[in-house]
């Protein structure tokens, strides 16, 4: 009986010195700076090879090495997402069963990679280790390009649904004015939707197509007599420019719905043309979306059919009539909703060559971006710029005197998702015998929509930031040379949709 008080005796004074600890971190937790929040990405291009693969021809070990240098160089820089082009041209850089393998991955439309792998799923799996979102790509209405080699696949939509393809000029297209071409584009981005645990999905300015021109320089009209003809005889009273434009409108619309129902936390995002229509603000001039694409982009945004807006701002920031920070205020001031607003910026111009961008004009855009209000991130066009460090890019965007991307950044959140923030975590310190330290965690409530463990981590009197997908829930403390040990680390959750919950402290002793 003696034994047993004096145990628990003990398990009281344990309990009240765990308590005084408990506060004192608490204290401490209180006292812990936010990380940074912006959006910070790169497209990776697949059509023509672009980003990825770098050839068709390649291993699927080679393909994957060049996906793990994406992702790591993508660390190396600080950025937190990858936006992956999966459907260059009504085919598929994943396993479909809607649509062919693309010939970008293995040479021949249809033919799977050898040894075979999911590409998507293996990208979306090796980005969530780094701590990075990854968001899928896809060409909503293109079905072949002029880069292509190959014949069509057996299912290609070309030969599987003839009735909604059109050739136009070098490419074919999706006719949009057909709904079917609408039910079968839906079908496509759900299938990856439900079946890929991806963060984003993104769509580009590929409506109706850029106008092509025949051999004595004449526009080509875009043949969609059939499916205008069915549209009036039906009763339909729209001009054909204005049913173009509606056709789609109500396929954006659907599509932010659609992904909204089986995922909310799946943020859709857009990336139009940057100009909505010449003189508007009054100075710009340029391509004209609203009459050439019939892309009303600015009725998406004010409507809020996006979680996220990143209209290609392709311009130099001295370009009179097509001012980078004046498009952007532009497009900040049309936010009606208040979406993210994470604008593309055109990296691949930078190179040491005469007539290209020096690096700096970048640097000034992401610095412009930063003092917009309602901005929070950018998009770089394209990763290959960032894989090459072409005119220094890299080094500019790693400075210190700088200041662009010196320190790991959290997405920002999307609050018209959900405001809930996920409960502060439990945190618990374990001595290892190799004399390193080992700092392992829970969640708080039993929360199951966290995405991102954040770790806060002062050092020699500087705080810095690192982010760990949620099935990681442990971090080893250990020296390295001469580098002095953590003094304090703060864990905190943040879910899905970007929401933090309150950090909770570890001194490091």
């Amino acid at each position: 009986m003696k034994q047993f008080y004096l145990l628990l005796i003990a398990v009281i004074a344990f309990a009240q010195c765990a308590g005084l600890n408990a506060q004192t971190d608490k204290k401490a937790s209180a006292d812990i700076p936010k990380a940074p929040r912006e959006f910070r990405g790169a497209w990776v291009a697949t059509v023509s090879n672009i980003d990825w693969p770098s050839s068709p021809a390649l291993s699927t070990e080679q393909q994957k090495s060049e996906l793990v240098a994406i992702l790591d160089k993508a660390v190396e820089l600080n950025l937190n997402a990858i936006v992956f082009q999966v459907r260059p041209a009504c085919d598929a850089m994943y396993d479909s069963k809607i649509e062919p393998w693309s010939e970008y991955l293995t040479g021949q439309q249809g033919k799977a990679p050898e040894p075979y792998y999911d590409p998507l799923k293996f990208i979306v799996e090796e980005a969530h280790k780094r701590g990075l979102e990854l968001h899928t790509w896809f060409n909503p209405y293109r079905a072949w390009h002029p880069s292509a080699k190959s014949e069509p696949a057996p299912n290609h939509v070309s030969k599987a649904k003839p009735k909604i393809t059109k050739s136009y000029g070098k490419h074919l297209w999706l006719d949009p004015g057909e709904k079917e071409t609408r039910e079968h584009t839906i079908s496509v981005i759900m299938d990856v939707v439900n079946r890929y645990d991806i963060d984003g999905v993104h769509i580009d300015d590929y409506f109706y197509p850029y106008k092509e021109k025949d051999k004595d320089k004449k526009t080509i009209e875009f043949p969609d007599e059939a499916s205008y003809k069915k549209y009036v005889d039906a009763g339909g009273t729209l001009q054909r420019n204005n049913w173009r434009r509606d056709n789609v409108n109500r396929f954006v619309e659907r599509f932010y719905k659609d992904v909204k129902t089986a995922k909310s936390w799946v943020k859709v995002g857009i990336s139009p043309f940057g100009i909505w229509k010449p003189g508007y603000p009054s100075q710009v001039k340029g391509f004209d979306q609203y009459e050439e694409l019939y892309a009303d982009a600015k009725l998406w945004l004010n409507r809020g059919w996006v979680d996220y807006w990143t209209p290609q701002l392709y311009w130099k920031t001295s370009s009179p009539e097509q001012s980078f920070p004046v498009l952007l205020a532009w497009w900040a001031g049309e936010n009606k909703k208040e979406r993210n607003l994470w604008p593309g910026l055109f990296t691949s111009r930078v190179s040491d060559r005469e007539q290209s961008w020096p690096a700096s004009e970048i640097v000034n855009q992401i610095k412009l971006t930063r003092a917009q209000p309602g901005a929070t991130g950018d998009v770089h066009f394209s990763m290959k710029a960032l894989m090459k460090n072409a005119g220094h890019i890299n080094d500019y965007l790693t400075s210190p005197a700088q200041d662009i991307y010196c320190k790991t950044a959290i997405v920002p959140a999307s609050p018209w998702l959900d405001k809930t923030a996920p409960a502060e975590p439990t945190v618990a310190l374990k001595d290892s015998e190799d004399g390193s330290k080992l700092l392992s965690w829970k969640a708080g409530s039993n929360d199951k929509d966290i995405r991102w463990w954040l770790l806060s981590i002062l050092t020699d009197g500087k705080w810095n930031y690192k982010t760990l997908p949620a099935d990681k829930m442990s971090f080893e403390i250990k020296k390295d040379g001469d580098k002095p040990l953590p003094s304090m680390i703060a864990v905190s959750a943040i879910n899905r949709v970007g929401n933090e919950s309150p950090p909770t402290a570890q001194s490091i002793k």
